[in-house]
């Protein structure tokens, strides 16, 4: 698999606050790489960064370029596709699509138009008169009639009901599989994408906390379900995360011997929602 992005040792500081501290990671080709953090983690920034609207210090390559230097190259093959509404409200969708025919070099507008003819956005409406649905349905068609090879997703599914989420993710997936391409997610819903994910990067307060491969994540974690009985014995094990509830407790556990948890209560995997929480803690750092 091809390298699309390598960041080496990045940094970033506002005056006195750092957002990023020592970040690294390559994605790689057929990679759904899940970029997690709460508010102020330093997603944004680093998203940003990647992009090339913000200076840092380290090392970072996109297709083997500079994303600020060379950002003209950069976005051809790079998209990205937030929460917040950036398409212009007062074009209509045919408006829309005629000016990206017009300013993208590998924008392929029959591909838009056939993904809209299976929705119910109308060519001759005004953007500002979709609902929030539909504005991020649209924007991914005109993604996806561009062919890039690597696509950020910011939040894209906050405030959509179920509906416009399963149909969002449903057609990024078919249009992932039709390309040598990769998707970085940063999204809150980690139980939305978990099953999604080939990768996974937690920060917290601008630092990495995880770095993996998820097909790992089952032999590194475990959670352990007790009784009162036996808190105590697990507690001395010094898990990542203790979910106290009123008669039975969840710890999560990482390298911990099986059969050492097994004689104090029930072992079963650790999801990524439960990873992530672990990882939140201000034991990790």
């Amino acid at each position: 698999m091809g390298i699309l992005i390598k960041a080496e040792r990045l940094y970033k500081s506002y005056q006195q606050h750092q957002a990023l501290y020592d970040v690294s990671f390559e994605l790689h080709t057929g990679q759904i790489f899940g970029l997690l953090g709460h508010n102020g983690a330093g997603k944004s920034t680093l998203i940003k960064s990647l992009l090339g609207t913000q200076a840092f210090d380290g090392k970072l390559s996109v297709f083997g370029l500079h994303p600020q230097k060379d950002r003209v190259k950069v976005v051809n093959d790079l998209a990205y596709i937030s929460d917040v509404a950036v398409l212009p409200d007062w074009m209509t969708v045919k408006q829309i699509l005629k000016y990206m025919a017009g300013v993208h070099p590998s924008f392929e507008r029959h591909i838009a138009e056939q993904y809209l003819n299976d929705t119910d956005i109308h060519f001759s409406a005004k953007i500002a008169s979709l609902s929030k649905g539909m504005k991020v349905q649209l924007h991914l068609a005109i993604v996806m009639a561009t062919n890039v090879r690597v696509l950020i997703l910011d939040e894209p599914t906050l405030g959509l009901d179920l509906m416009y989420r399963e149909v969002f993710y449903r057609s990024l997936m078919s249009w992932f599989r039709d390309g040598e391409r990769a998707l970085i997610i940063a999204s809150h819903e980690v139980a939305e994408i978990e099953h999604l994910l080939t990768d996974v990067l937690i920060l917290r307060k601008g630092k990495t906390v995880l770095q993996a491969k998820v097909d790992e994540l089952e032999s590194r974690f475990a959670k352990l379900t007790v009784t009162p009985e036996t808190l105590d014995a697990a507690l001395s094990l010094a898990p990542l995360y203790h979910r106290p509830g009123s008669n039975k407790h969840e710890l999560i556990f990482e390298a911990a011997e099986r059969s050492q948890l097994e004689s104090l209560g029930e072992v079963s995997s650790a999801s990524l929602a439960d990873i992530f929480i672990a990882t939140q803690q201000e034991a990790r750092l």
